[in-house]
């Protein structure tokens, strides 16, 4: 889709997660936009059918009223050119970096990734004959150093999503520009309420819709969002992939899309009371949030982003895997379980130390925590419940 011209009206935020895709040609009077399943879109006659290509709806892997409707919300939230809708974030992540590289290209990637997405890079792109060069998250304008002569991406996470470092997102897009890389950013945990990548001047803005957008923990979707010059090696990549988010999935995102702003205040807030609860207790070595004063990455995180969501790990102090397994696996509240940015509180152990190849993380067991909707004294004590049960591990 292209941007929607709603933006032409200067609504503020949350007017806008209210009342994004709601396009009164293709909902008539209804609040919530229906849900249309649809493959097959038909013609009125043979010049209709030959001119598909000129049509608003074609086909229904390319566009339907329910794909428009919560890709030009995205879009207006993002403030970007065109944003396209893929089946989870990592299909995001994966369509976007093949739409920005070509063979022979290196792209660089920050030690901290997600997993799958350094899976995909290794195992996949490789195959491709696209170089990836791991770089360590807090490098700032020295990622020149690690240049080739043909750069073709550089990604970013801000935060990184299980270790959370702050990187100098500024001067990494700066330096890019200077040798004309395409640059690309997992958005997932501020999301495109806290930062707008491609306002910023970055040229992918990427999104695991799953988290924050859909945010009740029952739908896979993922966005990718772009400005004008990457437009359409943005939309032919993804039209050549034949990719698109599922159905149900859509309606669902939009739908958790209106709640979107009061959840991730009440998400940051809940998240900041046990963050700073945390740092006080004997147990814990260090808590891993931008949002803290203390933190390595406070200052790039508070002019940059300024805003914090509800995901962040701390790390236990004289503790191994065993007293870690011992605090999780008798949570009442936390749910022990992958993803985030749901209603519901989980933790895990993150298992990252084995990974890395550019920097290297501590042995101390790291616990990642993803702050719910539930009151935080609860929290509290669900959690001070476990870490004496990591210390009587340890007796």
């Amino acid at each position: 889709m292209m941007k929607n011209k709603s933006t032409d009206k200067s609504f503020r935020t949350e007017t806008m997660l209210v009342r994004g895709g709601r396009d009164p040609e293709l909902t008539g009077p209804f609040v919530s936009p229906p849900l249309v399943r649809a493959s097959t879109v038909l013609f009125e006659n043979t010049a209709q059918l030959c001119g598909r290509a000129d049509a608003r709806f074609s086909y229904g892997l390319t566009n339907t009223p329910t794909i428009e409707a919560l890709a030009s919300a995205i879009n207006d939230l993002e403030d970007a050119h065109g944003t396209v809708l893929v089946n989870s974030g990592l299909a995001a992540v994966s369509i976007a970096i093949m739409a920005a590289v070509r063979a022979g290209d290196q792209i660089l990637v920050p030690d901290n990734v997600y997993g799958p997405t350094r899976r995909f890079c290794d195992k996949t792109l490789a195959k491709f004959g696209v170089t990836t060069t791991y770089y360590d998250p807090l490098i700032g304008a020295g990622i020149e150093k690690l240049f080739s002569d043909q750069v073709g991406a550089i990604l970013m996470e801000a935060p990184g999503s299980h270790t959370f470092e702050m990187p100098d997102v500024a001067a990494i897009v700066n330096v890019a520009k200077k040798v004309g890389a395409t640059t690309m950013i997992d958005n997932t945990w501020a999301s495109p309420l806290f930062f707008k990548p491609v306002a910023f001047g970055i040229d992918y803005s990427i999104q695991a819709g799953t988290k924050y957008l859909a945010g009740h923990s029952d739908a896979l979707i993922g966005s990718i969002s772009t400005n004008q010059a990457h437009w359409e090696d943005l939309r032919t990549t993804h039209q050549n992939f034949g990719v698109q988010g599922g159905t149900e999935e859509m309606f669902l995102t939009l739908r958790g899309m209106r709640t979107m702003a009061i959840r991730m205040e009440r998400q940051e807030e809940n998240a900041l009371t046990i963050a700073r609860w945390l740092q006080e207790q004997p147990e814990v070595e260090r808590v891993l949030h931008p949002a803290l004063p203390d933190d390595p990455g406070h200052a790039i995180w508070k002019e940059l982003i300024g805003r914090s969501s509800g995901l962040f790990a701390f790390i236990l102090k004289d503790m191994n895997d065993e007293a870690a397994a011992a605090m999780l696996d008798h949570f009442d509240i936390f749910g022990l379980g992958y993803s985030w940015g749901g209603f519901e509180s989980l933790a895990v152990l993150s298992q990252v130390k084995h990974i890395r190849s550019a920097t290297r993380w501590t042995d101390a067991p790291t616990i990642r925590l993803s702050i719910g909707l539930e009151h935080p004294d609860d929290l509290i004590a669900d959690l001070r419940a476990g870490l004496d049960r990591a210390k009587a591990a340890m007796a």
